[in-house]
C-alpha cells in the first residue's frame, strides 16, 4: 500500500499517470450513470405505485379484481341513475362494459346469478346443447342419414356412401323483464340491490325459456321442441320428429298401460338411448308413477339422494310443467337424447337499462338478453301421442 502511494507521487512516469487518471474518470461517469438510471427507474416505479393505488389495487398485483370497478359503478347506476362511472369504464376497460341503446351490461354478479339460476330449473336448457354464440345466428351442419362405412384390403376400397347434408340455421331472439322497485328502497344502503336485481330477473327468464323451448312457435322467440312437424316413428323423414301412439284416445290403454312406455323406449334408435331422457309435466308423472310390472312392482324409482333424478324403465325422468297434459291427441311425454335433439344459442351479455320515468315514482330494470332454440336431430327424439 505504501509503494502505491509513493508511485502515485512525483516517482510515476506521466504517461503511466496520465492513463491512470483517464481510467478514474471513466470509472466515476459509469457510476454516475448508473446512479442516474437508478433514480429514473424508482420515480418511475414510484408513479405506477401511486396510480396502482389510487385504483384501489395492489402495487403491481397481477392477481387484481378487474370486476371491482365495474360492480360498484353498476351499484351506482342501479341506486340513483349515475353512469358516469360505466361510461368511464368504457373507454378505460373496454372489455369489461359496452353502452349502447340497449343499456349497460350487468355486473359480473348479477349475470352469474341469472345463469346459475337458468342453468338450475325446471327446463330443457338442462338436457339440451348450450351454445354460447356472438352473431345473431347459429348455423349447424347436420347430417341426413347415417353415413356409409365399407371394408378396404390392401388391393382395393370399397367406397362408401355419404349421408346429405343439412344446414340449420338458429336464430337468437330478445328475452327481456322489467323489475320494478321505488326510489326510497333503492337509496337504503342496507338493501342488497343487485341480488334483488338478480333474482327478479332470473325468475322471469326461467319461465320465459322454458316455455319457449316446448311450445314456442319460433316468432320472435325460439322454436319449441312440440312446435316442429311429427310423424309416425316407423315413417318419420328427417325433418319429423316421430311419435308413437298409446293406443287409447287421451287415455293409457286400461290393459298393459306401461306398454306404450316400453314402444317408446324401442323407437328410439340405439346410439341416442344412452344418453336418454323421459320429459313430462307432474299431472303426467302423477299416473305414471302408479303403474306397476307383472309382479307388483312400481315401474317408477325414487332419487336415492340429492342430486339424482328419478328413473322410469332404468331411465331419467325430468319434469317441466310446460309440457301437455294427457287428453286427446296430446303429444304429452316425450323420450329422447335432448343433447343431441335440441340445441340453445344464447348471446353472453345480459343487458340492464334504468328507467325512473315511465312508471313515477317506482324506477324500471329493462334488462334483456339473446337467446334462441331448435330442433337439430330430429332422430333423437320421440314422442307419445295419446292416440
Amino acid at each position: 500500500m505504501t509503494e502505491v502511494k509513493a508511485a502515485a507521487g512525483g516517482d510515476m512516469p506521466a504517461d503511466l499517470k496520465g492513463a491512470m487518471m483517464g481510467f478514474v474518470n471513466e470509472l466515476r461517469g459509469f457510476r454516475d450513470d448508473i446512479q442516474t438510471k437508478l433514480n429514473a427507474q424508482e420515480e418511475r416505479m414510484t408513479m405506477i405505485d401511486r396510480k396502482t393505488a389510487l385504483r384501489g389495487r395492489a402495487p403491481l398485483s397481477a392477481t387484481a379484481e378487474v370486476g371491482v370497478p365495474h360492480q360498484k359503478a353498476f351499484d351506482a347506476y342501479l341506486r340513483s341513475g349515475d353512469d358516469d362511472g360505466l361510461r368511464g369504464l368504457v373507454l378505460e376497460e373496454k372489455a369489461l362494459t359496452v353502452a349502447s341503446d340497449g343499456g349497460f351490461l350487468a355486473a359480473p354478479r348479477v349475470a352469474e346469478t341469472v345463469q346459475s339460476v337458468l342453468h338450475s330449473g325446471a327446463s330443457l336448457r338442462r338436457l339440451a346443447n348450450v351454445v354460447t354464440v356472438e352473431s345473431a345466428v347459429y348455423e349447424a351442419l347436420v347430417e341426413k342419414g347415417d353415413t356409409g362405412a365399407g371394408w378396404a384390403t390392401e388391393a382395393a376400397a370399397t367406397e362408401s356412401a355419404n349421408a346429405g347434408i343439412e344446414r340449420i340455421s338458429i336464430p337468437v331472439h330478445e328475452l327481456s323483464a322489467m323489475p320494478k322497485a321505488s326510489q326510497r328502497l333503492l337509496d337504503d344502503a342496507a338493501f342488497d340491490v343487485e341480488s334483488w336485481l338478480a333474482e327478479r330477473i332470473a325468475d322471469k327468464f326461467a319461465r320465459s325459456e322454458a316455455q319457449a323451448f316446448i311450445r314456442g312457435d319460433g316468432v320472435a322467440k325460439p322454436r319449441g321442441l312440440l312446435a316442429y312437424p311429427t310423424a309416425p316413428a316407423a315413417t318419420a323423414t328427417a325433418s319429423q320428429i316421430g311419435f308413437v301412439i298409446s293406443g287409447s284416445l287421451g287415455e293409457f290403454p286400461a290393459a298393459a298401460p306401461a306398454d306404450c312406455l316400453i314402444d317408446l323406449v324401442y323407437a328410439l334408435g340405439a346410439e341416442y338411448r344412452a344418453n336418454a331422457t323421459f320429459l313430462m309435466n307432474s299431472k303426467t308423472a302423477a299416473r305414471v308413477r302408479k303403474m306397476k310390472d307383472a309382479d307388483g312392482r312400481f315401474l317408477w324409482t325414487d332419487a336415492l339422494s340429492a342430486g339424482q333424478v328419478s328413473q322410469l324403465l332404468g331411465y331419467g325422468v325430468m319434469i317441466s310443467e310446460d309440457m301437455p297434459d294427457i287428453e286427446n291427441n296430446a303429444l304429452a311425454i316425450a323420450f329422447g337424447d335432448f343433447r343431441a335433439a335440441y340445441t340453445i344459442v344464447e348471446r353472453p351479455d345480459l343487458r340492464v337499462l334504468r328507467d325512473p320515468f315511465s312508471a313515477k315514482p317506482h324506477v324500471l330494470f329493462y334488462a334483456t338478453k339473446r337467446v334462441g332454440g331448435g330442433v337439430t336431430d330430429f332422430r333423437a327424439v320421440k314422442l307419445l301421442k295419446f292416440s
